[in-house]
């Protein structure tokens, strides 16, 4: 009889395990090891702020084979090659080609854009042995997780990028119902993200937005992103020539102080140039974060 009752009770515990919610997804470990974030030099508003200390000899030189133009094999992988495939799309009336890593479907969890700046393009977003093998880990850290990668041709200066961004993403959703969406914006990228935090509309809503080296625009303190306390990720060089650090964190401070307990972090390099954040950025970690917090909004 006690045996009996014993299996009973397991029989009820993993009905009761099946009812419960699902634990929230996020992002396997991926040569953590050669993508932390190097030492913290200053840190504020409970680590929302972190001051890192990228150093340019050890952080690219020492990391490079030929410096900003082919990182150390040890830092790439070619699994994403596979999966690699150059895709077009009709986009605010007009045919426009985007890169994709991955393959769309029911299971797939997370879809996440990559905006490039002025002079860039698609390919920026694809690079594997640029900007640190930063991409090409982002680009792992996707396909080994059930997830999608988009790096698209944008229209960087008008608001026709952003629609157009709008759409491929509405396009997806389709494809993929269940994925959280993540867009992130490099440089001049920003201003198409800004457009998507005032309104996503078509886009539907977002589970978070990075700004890497971009400029500020004060859109972010009012629109549907704001309301909805949707998870920012800010990262700037504080040797930055083309927009300065202190204008976005001014920016930063202003979302943090206007919405009390608002999700949002900064991490400045410290005397990291224009495209540091980019090769910098901890993807893994501040991704984890931003599905952390979706996590908890829905349940």
């Amino acid at each position: 009889m006690r045996a009996l009752l014993k299996a009973v009770a397991g029989f009820v515990g993993i009905l009761f395990l099946g009812l419960l919610p699902a634990t929230g997804f996020e992002l396997k470990p991926y040569k953590d090891e050669l993508f932390a974030y190097p030492k913290v030099l200053d840190a504020r508003l409970n680590g929302a702020f972190l001051r890192l200390d990228y150093q340019i000899q050890r952080d690219l030189r020492d990391r490079d084979e030929i410096a900003e133009r082919r990182v150390k094999s040890k830092y790439v992988s070619s699994r994403p090659s596979w999966y690699v495939r150059e895709r077009s799309a009709v986009l605010a009336g007009q045919k426009r080609k985007h890169i994709r890593v991955g393959t769309p479907g029911e299971e797939s969890e997370l879809l996440l854009l990559y905006l490039h700046g002025k002079g860039g393009s698609r390919k920026q977003g694809n690079a594997d042995w640029t900007f640190g093998g930063n991409f090409n880990r982002l680009k792992n850290l996707i396909v080994r997780n059930r997830g999608v990668y988009l790096s698209p041709d944008v229209m960087l200066e008008s608001p026709m990028g952003t629609q157009e961004v709008r759409e491929l993403i509405a396009q997806y959703r389709k494809q993929m119902p269940r994925a959280r969406v993540i867009v992130a914006c490099g440089s001049m990228g920003a201003q198409v993200c800004y457009g998507l935090a005032q309104r996503a509309g078509v886009a539907g809503p977002l589970a978070g937005l990075f700004f890497l080296g971009g400029a500020s625009d004060k859109r972010l303190l009012s629109g549907e992103v704001y309301q909805r306390r949707v998870p920012l990720v800010f990262g700037h060089g504080s040797a930055d020539r083309v927009y300065s650090w202190e204008m976005q964190y001014a920016l930063f401070k202003a979302l943090v102080s206007k919405g009390k307990g608002y999700p949002a972090r900064f991490r400045l390099f410290e005397t990291g140039s224009h495209g540091t954040p980019i090769r910098m950025i901890d993807w893994r970690e501040e991704i984890n974060w931003m599905l952390e917090w979706a996590t908890e909004r829905e349940y």
